[in-house]
């Protein structure tokens, strides 16, 4: 499963990013990273962007660049 095919808010952990050269750069220096949870909050009206929070800080991905961020796992979350 990767990034793009989450639907509902939930709660996922990375398994690995598989984007090379400036675009897996720019994922990882966003925080995507092996090991790390992040909440997917929503998609947008016209389902891109996709906006997602690791830790404090909120993150806009467009769906290409979501799809190259495989999950571990993915749980629903009812709240932040």
């Amino acid at each position: 499963m990767t990034l793009d095919d989450v639907q509902s808010m939930s709660r996922c952990t990375v398994k690995r990013v598989t984007a090379e050269g400036v675009l897996g750069q720019r994922l990882s220096d966003m925080g995507f990273c092996p090991g790390i949870c992040f909440l997917f909050v929503r998609r947008a009206p016209l389902q891109d962007p996709i906006h997602v929070q690791i830790g404090s800080y909120h993150v806009a991905l467009r769906s290409g660049e979501a799809r190259h961020i495989e999950l571990d796992s993915c749980s629903p979350c009812t709240g932040r």
